[in-house]
Parts: structure tokens; sequence; C-alpha cells
């Protein structure tokens, strides 16, 4: 099955392992894509059920599906695409007490998840231990997306080093977002994950890439790593997960640098 799934797959691909957090607008096309792909385990983590406001965007569900875990509903679909998958279920929200368990067990995280201090967790916690990851947000017609290789290039916290406040940045919930927007970053999303299982091709490191569905332009921006970063610059701060939480609870006191950053990489998109 893998060798009509994954056309000339590689033992990198057919033997890696993804963790997609958060199975929604982005985790579903993203965990399509792997299955399609041949990636041999597929790690999925969400703690809800599936809402009939899901089904506009979140690809992998359908009408009988309202009520049941994302996760579980998920798997079902990605194992009728390639039966010879593992797929791993976790029906929980990702937090400080268990990332550590879920990354360690993982060659490669995606981040499909749509509040802020839950992607601060993903990036300071894949950047801790080494995992690299797949960054992306998207919000009405706009999408942005960037991959990470701690502590070789550019993590969130050398763009925002205290993370801006959750009402600061609407969620696709409160302003919407297009379907086949999100559709474009997961499957951007599950490529670079596929890039680098195979060691092939130039990963979207050290670049912004931004997509503006209304005027259907993609657009780069470079962006640098900090030296002054709290996480991977040449004095972090943030040196554990319990770091992770006293910058979390400290992080209204320092809000405004936060903003007036957040400010900054908008007027670029």
């Amino acid at each position: 099955m893998n060798e009509t799934v994954g056309h000339s797959l590689s033992p990198g691909v057919r033997n890696g392992k993804v963790l997609v957090v958060g199975v929604g607008g982005l985790g579903c096309p993203a965990a399509l894509a792997l299955a399609r792909a041949g990636v041999g385990t597929i790690g999925l983590v969400d703690p809800d059920v599936v809402e009939l406001s899901n089904l506009q965007r979140q690809i992998l569900y359908a009408t009988p599906d309202l009520g049941r875990p994302k996760v579980h509903s998920a798997r079902e679909k990605l194992l009728r695409i390639n039966p010879a998958l593992s797929v791993v279920p976790y029906q929980e929200r990702l937090e400080v007490k268990n990332l550590s368990e879920l990354f360690q067990h993982y060659d490669f995280i995606i981040d499909g998840t749509d509040g802020i201090a839950t992607k601060f967790l993903i990036n300071d916690g894949a950047v801790l231990m080494q995992k690299p990851f797949s960054y992306a947000g998207a919000v009405q017609f706009q999408g942005q997306t960037m991959t990470v290789l701690p502590r070789k290039s550019t993590c969130l916290r050398c763009w925002f080093p205290v993370p801006p406040a959750e009402d600061e940045i609407p969620t696709c919930q409160e302003s919407g977002v297009l379907g086949s927007l999100v559709g474009s970053m997961g499957v951007i999303q599950a490529t670079e994950a596929v890039k680098y299982l195979s060691g092939q091709g130039e990963l979207l490191i050290d670049r912004l890439l931004t997509y503006n569905a209304l005027t259907l332009r993609w657009r780069e921006i470079r962006v640098q790593r900090s030296r002054h970063c709290p996480l991977c610059g040449e004095a972090p701060v943030i040196t554990s997960l319990h770091s992770v939480v006293q910058t979390q609870e400290t992080a209204c006191s320092r809000r405004d640098a936060g903003t007036q950053r957040l400010k900054t990489i908008e007027e670029l998109i």
C-alpha cells in the first residue's frame, strides 16, 4: 500500500513520525497530505469533538461525525486512505505537563492550532527539545507559515520575546477564515514535514511565507534569528518548560512591547 500512496517513498518518510497538534482547519489538510505521502506514523492531538461550525473548513469531517472526538474521526479517515499507517490519537489538550511525553516520540511537529498561548507553547517546547516544527496561522483571507529548526533558524520568540495577549489576535472562530486558505497552509506544512523526513529540498526557514487569498498573492519575508531571543539567543532565560510557565505568567506586565512587535509584522503582511 505504501508504494502506491507515497510514490518513490524514501525510508525517512516511510519510517518518519509526525505529530499534528490541533486537528482543525490547518491540521486536517496537513494530516491528509501526510497520509497520502505515506508518512509511517502520524500522531493527532486535539481535545475537541466535531461541531457543525467546523465543517466549513475542517475537511476530514462530515455531518455523521458531529459530536465525535476529532482525533478518532480523523484517524478513521486516514486509515481508509492508507491502512498501512500508524495513526495515534491523543484526545487531550497540549499543556506544559504533557508536552514532553507527546513530543519525544516524534521527528517533526506541525502546529495546527489557532490560539496564541498554544502556538508559543509548541514553539518553546520544540526548541527546548530540539524538535523541528512547522508554524502556520490563518484568519479571514490571510495566512502565513514558516518552518523552525531549533537553534539553527528563527523561532517565534525571535519576533515576539513576549507573546501577545490572546485577545489581541482574533482566532478563526472569532473572525472567520476561508476554508481553502487554511487548506493551502496545512498542505504546505505537510510538505515541509515530508521534505525534512526525506532530506530533500530547501526548508522554509528564516522565511515567512504569506498568502493573501483576496489578491491571490504569495509573499516571502526574510526574518532573522535574534541574538537577544529569550529562548534561542546567546543568553536564553527560557531554559525549561517550567521557565515557559513563568514567562506566560509575567507576560501581562510586558505586553506593550509584544504588541508593538506584532504591529510591525502585520505591516509587513
